[in-house]
């Protein structure tokens, strides 16, 4: 057990050093170290998913297909024209999709605290209210409806986080939102100040604290 427990500790180290590296890339706004580092965090992170087991169970399997995707949704955003941003949105739709089929697989059991999470989602509808709108103005439906589903969707990833009664898939779902948060307020109402840190930051802590979650409930 603790050959195991030291093997499953070092394998974390390697999403770890691709994140470090992003963020210091990002706050420097090195825009060709982020190119290469943004991408290899999450696919560090799929491959530590794999090594520790994800692939064996029904649930695991659903996590690295959200994981996939948001791998994509990564790559397309690496550019800020609205083409790229409207892939990366349908790429993370997608894996949010299946963080609700993982979390469903995990089971949801609803515990009492976990409705809590309607506090949590009230805040983030007050954030993000003017999102939608101002994607209306800025791009008719074609950007709006898009953005508005995937809001929906989010929404209901983070209640099914939370209601699968485990907390660390519930505080990984939590700090995702508040990164998607960060990066639409900052993009389509007002400009947040170090938005681009914050989001990458919140981003690749709420996917690892989701991931490091469901490995542990399976």
């Amino acid at each position: 057990m603790p050959a195991q427990l030291d093997a499953a500790q070092l394998i974390w180290i390697l999403p770890a050093a691709f994140a470090l590296t992003d963020w210091a890339a990002v706050a420097r706004g090195d825009r060709r170290t982020e190119a290469w580092a943004k991408p290899a965090t999450l696919a560090s992170l799929i491959v530590t998913a794999v090594v520790l087991g994800a692939a064996s169970d029904s649930a695991g399997v659903w996590l690295l297909v959200a994981l996939a995707f948001g791998l994509l949704g990564d790559v397309a955003l690496l550019s800020d024209s609205l083409p790229r941003f409207k892939a990366g949105v349908a790429a993370f739709l997608v894996g949010h999709l299946a963080f609700l089929v993982c979390f469903a697989d995990l089971g949801l059991p609803r515990p009492t605290w976990s409705w809590a999470v309607f506090a949590v989602l009230a805040a983030s509808v007050a954030v993000t209210r003017d999102v939608v709108p101002r994607c209306h103005h800025l791009g008719g439906a074609s950007l709006s409806v898009p953005v508005a589903v995937y809001t929906a969707v989010i929404g209901a990833m983070l209640v099914c986080a939370w209601f699968t009664g485990e907390w660390l898939v519930a505080l990984g779902a939590t700090v995702f939102v508040s990164s998607d948060a960060t990066l639409s307020v900052d993009r389509f109402v007002r400009p947040i100040p170090h938005a681009k840190l914050a989001l990458m930051v919140t981003y690749h802590l709420g996917q690892a604290l989701i991931v490091a979650g469901v490995l542990a409930a399976t």
